[in-house]
């Protein structure tokens, strides 16, 4: 059997090529070939379970392609999956479909990239400031809902998360690609008893540093870090080439950009600078905070100033929509099908924090939602970089796989194209992530992490939410059996 992409190298060597050079050729691609099958087929039964297809070749025929980058939907495309990779992708009837391919006419479906979730968590609020790990059912859910990778963007128990990597990684359990967040860089006087205070600028350092050597892929200050703090965090991440991100209290938007933080969560929803006598490193009072900045408009100068600044400063904004959604009284529930996904206990919980949040007077959410959908529209037009997550904390009913695709829905109703949605949701985050190169776009070359959607996301954002199989470096797995497992679990395991 040839790999697709030899091909021109083996026509290349026929003729005036020396024989020894042909074999050399044929040597590589053998090898090539046993290197990946083997790959390939280190998966526990655990895994197995939920593959549809692992053939060392496939083409996903007359599909529409939206490739995240913006560009416009290719209707009747065909794509080559050889050995987790794209390695042909073109108008169908154009590209020659290796004989040994295992085919699939799609008419109908739609290929997207894979998620790349940017604020993602392996937890879920217990309530009293805990949180349970959901070792079984997350990593299942984000694969169900086509979210490939994740950062978790903050860890309560960072060896979970790091060994529930490892596990996916190893072919052991089903799951995204994860890029694992350090603890929370948290200072001191949190309200989380999982969490290590901060000492000082010191004590920082010697944090980030820690982590970076046991396999970290990022940062997150948290509420109470102080300036110093968040300056050696910052200092001692980008000497690992590591970036901070911040879901920050004690501190505004524009001093954090000054002290060279990459990425902030949430947007204008927790910056507390807009709180009238704001103390240096002080956290007021959230939703004092939060009234403060609903009442301002966007077209504002302090919000444009804060904008301008971000943007010059290079700093990312990463959305979560679906968190605040839940705030919002006047706001759908989730679905049922979501409900389902929980434990009877948490469905309990979820609707009584519901009806507590429907008898609240003088609630600042409903304006700040709106807000907040205005700033990340402003925000983007002014050049500045909106990537996505769904943050699975809050009031319990925004869960792995699902709040993905409905921040992907609120980015469009927001006022983003569905196009420029899905770029928010892959590959922007990929570029923060450098990782560009291998996901969060269709291109050859690429890793075919792939969802495959019946329908036309491109038109009708919700069809986002019909995802059949979800490809993982080529392996496709069973959307619907990914969420089976799941069911009834989330809130325990």
């Amino acid at each position: 059997m040839l790999i697709y992409n030899f091909e021109s190298l083996l026509q290349s060597t026929k003729g005036g090529a020396p024989v020894k050079l042909r074999k050399c050729a044929l040597l590589l691609i053998v090898l090539s070939m046993l290197t990946v099958t083997l790959a390939q087929t280190q998966f526990a039964p655990a895994v197995t379970q939920y593959i549809t297809t692992q053939d060392p070749v496939i083409a996903l025929e007359h599909i529409r392609v939206i490739d995240g980058t913006g560009s416009e939907a290719k209707p009747d495309q065909t794509i080559i999956i050889q050995f987790g990779k794209i390695m042909a992708m073109g108008k169908s009837g154009t590209v020659h479909v290796p004989s040994d391919a295992k085919r699939f006419d799609l008419n109908g479906y739609s290929a997207l990239p894979g998620m790349v979730g940017m604020h993602e968590h392996l937890f879920y609020p217990s309530g009293g400031g805990l949180y349970h790990d959901m070792p079984f059912s997350f990593p299942r859910l984000y694969l169900a809902a086509g979210v490939t990778t994740i950062r978790t963007a903050g860890s309560f128990e960072p060896y979970f998360d790091l060994e529930i990597k490892r596990s996916i990684n190893a072919g052991k359990v089903p799951g995204p690609k994860i890029n694992a967040t350090a603890p929370y860089l948290e200072g001191a006087g949190t309200f989380i008893p999982q969490l290590h205070q901060l000492s000082g600028p010191d004590d920082a350092t010697r944090t980030v540093d820690y982590w970076a050597q046991e396999g970290a892929g990022s940062y997150k200050a948290y509420n109470y870090v102080t300036r110093a703090e968040l300056k050696a965090i910052v200092e001692a991440a980008h000497r690992h080439h590591l970036k901070v991100t911040g879901h920050l209290c004690s501190i505004g938007y524009r001093e954090a950009a000054e002290l060279g933080i990459d990425n902030l969560e949430h947007g204008l929803t927790v910056d507390t600078e807009f709180f009238p006598g704001k103390q240096p490193d002080v956290c007021p009072d959230p939703n004092q905070a939060t009234a403060a900045a609903s009442k301002l408009e966007i077209s504002s100068e302090p919000i444009q100033t804060t904008i301008k600044i971000l943007v010059d400063h290079h700093v990312a904004i990463t959305s979560t929509l679906p968190v605040f959604e839940q705030l919002v009284s006047s706001r759908p529930d989730v679905s049922q099908e979501v409900l389902d996904m929980l434990t009877e206990s948490a469905r309990k919980a979820y609707k009584s924090n519901r009806q507590f949040i429907a008898q609240a007077k003088d609630s600042p959410w409903p304006l700040m939602f709106k807000h907040e959908m205005e700033f990340e529209v402003a925000f983007v037009r002014a050049g500045g970089v909106l990537m996505a997550g769904l943050d699975p904390t809050g009031i319990g009913g925004v869960i792995a796989g699902y709040g993905d695709q409905r921040e992907v829905e609120l980015l469009v109703e927001a006022g983003f194209t569905p196009l420029e949605a899905i770029k928010i949701a892959s590959l922007n985050g990929a570029i923060f992530l450098g990782i560009q190169d291998k996901v969060g776009s269709l291109a050859i070359g690429k890793q075919a992490d792939i969802m495959i959607v019946n329908g036309d996301p491109s038109n009708n954002v919700q069809d986002i939410e019909k995802v059949e199989t979800v490809f993982k470096d080529g392996v496709g797995f069973d959307s619907k059996k990914l969420k089976d497992a799941a069911r009834g679990q989330v809130g325990i395991r």
